[in-house]
């Protein structure tokens, strides 16, 4: 059996709150952080070696003991304003080194988790992920709204800081999610649960280095925060995440000039009105990101980020 539950709590109607590993970790560090805050407890899990090969084996006195595999784990808290349940996944199952969730494993993947909200009577489910976005990161990152039914938009207008991801500046009404919380969502429509996803904003010349983008997490707590009665320390949450900020300045400024520039230039864009980097044409904006990322990408191969 792929699921495993150690306890029965008794819920009402709680909500659900899910989260996964994905670019910069905005959505994985944001739930995790709420489950911590309200010291939820666990109470089972999905068997990893359904989906999973090990990541070590242990090996005590020459003798292998066990394997180690990534973990999917659930947790609950009986709340004031609501009864909470976390799914909290290590890793998101895939047949290549894309490192999204694809295939029939991703989908079974997300019926289990809906198995489980649906056994405690979940009446919603939140995901959280990143989006990424044409910003500066010294900029407070939005948080990009997607629901699973028009009747949750009313309600989403209302959140602080977000916007819905078909009214972002130049998409033109559409967007896609990524991975599991993608899926998630579209299962859950299926199988009758309302379900939001919640995408704080990362630079697009950040979104590929293996480093948390906690500015990005912050935005999705506060969100949360607000539409779950739940209280963030987030002076502790700043103190615990400067070192990512003081990282994040160090491998801006080794960027070469001639790029950071451009980059500069995001600073003065406004919400209110389309991104536009003045005298650059749609190629030459491609020409940089590819720029900028194969010099990020080269830095931290080499061991300088």
């Amino acid at each position: 059996m792929a699921i495993k539950i150690y306890r029965e709590p008794k819920l009402k109607s709680p909500v659900m709150v899910v989260g996964w590993p994905g670019i910069g970790n905005i959505g994985l560090i944001a739930v995790d952080t709420l489950r911590s805050a309200v010291d939820a407890v666990e109470f089972g899990e999905i068997e990893s070696w359904h989906f999973f090969y090990p990541r070590k084996v242990i090996i005590k006195e020459g003798i292998l003991e066990e394997l180690e595999f990534p973990t999917n784990r659930f947790y609950f808290k009986k709340g004031e304003k609501n009864d909470l349940i976390f799914f909290i996944g290590e890793e998101q199952p895939r047949k290549t080194l894309s490192g999204y969730a694809e295939g029939e494993d991703a989908y079974r993947m997300a019926n289990l988790v809906l198995d489980v909200a649906e056994k405690f009577g979940c009446r919603r489910i939140y995901t959280s992920g990143a989006a990424v976005a044409l910003i500066h990161h010294t900029t407070t990152s939005r948080v990009w709204a997607v629901p699973n039914t028009e009747r949750l938009v009313k309600e989403i207008k209302e959140y602080p800081n977000t916007i819905l991801m078909s009214q972002v500046e130049g998409v033109g009404g559409q967007g896609f999610i990524s991975g599991l919380n993608g899926l998630l969502l579209g299962v859950a429509r299926k199988r009758g649960f309302e379900g939001i996803c919640l995408m704080g904003e990362i630079p697009i010349y950040f979104q590929g280095l293996p480093i948390p983008y906690s500015r990005g997490s912050k935005s999705v707590l506060e969100v949360f925060s607000a539409i779950l009665g739940i209280e963030i320390d987030f002076e502790k949450f700043d103190k615990d995440y400067q070192f990512v900020e003081k990282k994040i300045e160090d491998i801006y400024n080794q960027i070469p000039s001639e790029f950071k520039e451009n980059l500069e230039k995001l600073k003065e864009i406004s919400y209110l009105k389309q991104p536009k980097i003045e005298q650059l044409t749609e190629e030459d904006k491609k020409r940089l990101w590819e720029e900028i990322s194969k010099f990020l990408k080269r830095e931290s191969d080499e061991g300088n980020i």
